[in-house]
């Protein structure tokens, strides 16, 4: 597993990370011993970047990794773990009180003493505008509570606020072959400040694995059914928001693209490894032989020149005015 510095963070971690939302909830059901079972293959494999929320499974998700830390203590030390507060209490929940509550119920799920980051969760662009609530993160990050801090967004314009602001170190992107506008808005401004980036939805809700059809149906406590027009949350954060129907004719015309004996999901995940601004991605994960299938990545080479060409090409003509929700 190659690594990548993590900002100004002083930390390495893996280019292949693992999104935890799946294991809390919101995917349709996994089991706590299949969880472990996914986080195990994961960290075995190499991977030392953990993303999750308190709001995943109302805290099962972080409660889950807290339960892998404790039964596995070398990982303590070798795996990064990325939090995130601000969407529990919603939408009351954005108070100096609340935040440093939040901060706590995240220790005490984790286990640990002080988080390694803690990241503002999508919350209204008026909000983080204010600015009250990064700098009620720097006050627990003076009491060690936390170790580093930032955000994760909807927009490229709440992206170029957090970078102006100075003490964030990361942002949290939707990023993918479908979402391209970060190359050109985003990247050049946080490699001058190091902020890394944690690239979310790499593969678009699945879009980008090629296994999707038409015909695919899913369970309904997946967001995949009932977010599907953003009718809970930001339609961005399912789909990477683009109509269900269009992506997935969309993913079958980028098929002929990807090389033989190698999986689309892997070559999807390869492409936003290609960008050297990226920290690291973190495809979700529900069982051991997906993360298997995320890990491969890191070992493809880069893209060539012209399919790069190709897909950005693409993007433009039959993608970016698709694309619903903030971006």
């Amino acid at each position: 597993m190659n690594t990548r510095p993590l900002g100004n963070t002083g930390r390495d971690v893996s280019e292949i990370g693992l999104g935890t939302w799946q294991l809390g909830g919101g995917w349709g059901e996994v089991t706590d011993a299949t969880a472990l079972d996914t986080l195990r293959a994961a960290y075995d494999a190499g991977v030392t970047f953990f993303d999750t929320a308190d709001v995943y499974g109302n805290g099962r998700s972080e409660a889950l990794i807290g339960n892998f830390l404790r039964n596995t203590p070398a990982a303590r030390d070798r795996v990064f773990i990325a939090t995130k507060l601000g969407r529990r209490d919603w939408p009351h929940g954005f108070t100096r009180d609340h935040v440093r509550r939040f901060t706590e119920d995240s220790l005490k799920n984790l286990g640990v003493d002080a988080l390694d980051l803690t990241q503002l969760h999508c919350i209204p662009t008026e909000v983080l505008k204010r600015g009250e609530m990064l700098g009620w993160l720097e006050e627990l990050k003076r009491e060690g509570k936390l170790k580093a801090y930032g955000a994760s967004v909807e927009s490229m314009d709440e992206a170029l606020f957090c970078v102006e602001h100075g003490g964030v170190a990361t942002l949290q992107i939707i990023f993918n072959i479908f979402r391209q506008k970060p190359i050109h808005t985003l990247f050049e401004s946080a490699r001058t400040r190091r902020i890394g980036l944690i690239v979310r939805l790499p593969l678009a809700s699945g879009l980008l694995s090629g296994k999707l059809t038409a015909q695919t149906v899913f369970p309904e406590d997946d967001h995949r059914r009932f977010n599907r027009d953003g009718q809970h949350f930001n339609v961005g954060e399912t789909f990477a928001g683009l109509p269900y129907e269009l992506g997935v004719e969309a993913a079958t015309a980028l098929k002929p693209l990807v090389p033989d004996n190698v999986s689309m999901a892997a070559w999807a995940l390869r492409w936003c490894l290609d960008f050297e601004a990226v920290s690291t991605v973190i495809p979700g994960a529900r069982n051991p032989a997906q993360v298997a299938g995320n890990v491969a990545a890191s070992a493809l080479p880069p893209l060539d020149t012209t399919t790069h060409e190709r897909l950005a090409a693409f993007y433009t003509r039959s993608i970016a005015e698709h694309i619903r929700g903030p971006y």
